[in-house]
């Protein structure tokens, strides 16, 4: 009979190939998850395998080699860079008399450090909780249902079901705090609808340089260190751009590849400032070997998020630690910006970045007259609701003729979510 093991600084590392590239992992990017986590990594294990193990996930002999790294280094954890089930977890702990981490529960550990807002904390205990619940299963026999006799007879609620009750009580208060919190979001976007405001989001993968290019272009002086995930806590500034007058940009969480589903559902209010922007800032750091499939991963969970459609400008970062590239703008054959090339660090580009930012929020409002018959008063609604419509009158024949104005994402997202009929009502001049 066992419970789980307490964790410490001290760990053994478990990095497997597998043959399947949509399994596979980083072993660097695990190292540096360590390192974030301030942890101190005493062991490195490898292997190869054409599967996971169901039992232990790296086969039976190397769990063994995993235990005896344990005893030998006096370690006190066992991360895996892996997704591992709460079996495989229970029998590794029973083998290793140590905690065993799979790469979900260290990235929530990483994050559950990052908190600082009171959002930040809520979404994190969120994710966390939900990863808990699926492992409650312990052997101790107290869990065991309740014997008959005198005094002892009960409704038999094992303390199992007591603890997932628990847990399930709290993630429905958290959920409810969270959409006070979202709510609260989508006020403050809706005003900056109503203002006209354009909306800048710096996504990328983590430790790509976000916050640093957000310092630089706000002087907001946000936590940046050359670890992974060091913003957790979303935060938002106004820069003023010319000829375009205020935008707001946000810095976000960074991605990583194989970002747990707890985390996108639990940071699903931050993440609606991404979903919600008029332009994507895709902050790439060039200078890593692997830029090409970490700028993959990000689009990924882009993707997933419902961002994917949004317009992105490519900022390729760190090109001080580059040789031979220069500052400079990348356009499309309409000439239109696609990538600026810059250093947030060193300072270098950022001008190119305000001029190409202002080209192009100056192409992101649309503008339109639409006759809309009145079978079609719930599209004026939606109308309405987005706060779009700059003047309305009626033609002879009781259709509406409304003049819209609004973000080109928008109008985008309207047809989307229309199916195209809200094109078929433009009136052609």
């Amino acid at each position: 009979m066992f419970d789980r093991y307490e964790a410490g600084e001290q760990a053994v590392l478990v990095h497997i190939d597998f043959s399947d590239d949509n399994s596979k992992e980083d072993l660097h990017e695990l190292q540096m998850l360590v390192s974030s986590a301030g942890v101190n990594a005493v062991d490195v294990i490898t292997a190869s395998r054409h599967s996971p193990h169901p039992k232990y996930f790296c086969g039976s002999g190397k769990a063994e080699e995993i235990a005896n790294a344990v005893r030998a280094n006096d370690a006190d954890v066992v991360i895996f860079n892996h997704a591992l089930s709460p079996s495989q977890e229970r029998n590794l702990e029973k083998l290793c008399k140590c905690r065993v981490l799979d790469r979900t529960g260290l990235i929530l550990d990483i994050f559950a450090q990052r908190a600082r807002t009171h959002e930040g904390k809520l979404q994190v205990e969120l994710a966390q909780l939900r990863h808990i619940s699926t492992r409650l299963i312990r052997g101790w026999t107290h869990l065991e249902r309740q014997k008959g006799g005198i005094g002892l007879r009960g409704p038999g609620e094992t303390q199992l079901e007591t603890d997932r009750r628990l847990l399930r009580g709290r993630i429905k208060s958290i959920l409810r705090r969270l959409d006070k919190v979202q709510k609260q979001r989508e006020q403050g976007r809706r005003s900056r609808k109503r203002a006209e405001i354009p909306t800048l989001s710096l996504v990328g993968y983590t430790n790509a340089g976000k916050s640093t290019l957000f310092n630089t272009l706000t002087d907001a002086q946000v936590y940046a260190a050359d670890q992974l995930f060091a913003t957790l806590d979303p935060t938002l500034r106004k820069i003023q751009l010319q000829d375009v007058g205020p935008a707001i940009l946000a810095d976000t969480v960074g991605f990583i590849r194989h970002l747990p589903h707890d985390l996108v559902a639990a940071f699903k209010a931050t993440l609606q400032e991404t979903q919600e922007a008029d332009l994507l800032l895709h902050v790439v750091d060039y200078a890593d070997d692997q830029y090409r499939e970490n700028t993959d991963q990000v689009n990924e969970v882009l993707d997933e998020i419902g961002a994917g459609d949004i317009r992105q400008l490519m900022i390729c970062n760190k090109i001080d630690r580059m040789d031979g590239v220069e500052p400079r703008i990348d356009r499309d054959e309409d000439g239109v910006p696609v990538r600026v090339w810059l250093s947030a660090q060193q300072g270098l580009g950022i001008e190119l970045l305000f001029d190409a930012l202002t080209e192009c929020l100056s192409h992101s409002m649309v503008q339109y007259r639409l006759r809309i018959p009145p079978k079609e008063s719930k599209l004026r609604g939606v109308l309405f609701g987005l706060n779009c419509i700059s003047s309305e009158s009626y033609a002879d024949d009781g259709d509406w003729l409304v003049d819209v104005r609004m973000p080109s994402a928008d109008w985008h997202r309207l047809e989307k979510r229309t199916e195209g009929t809200v094109s078929s009502y433009v009136v052609k001049h």
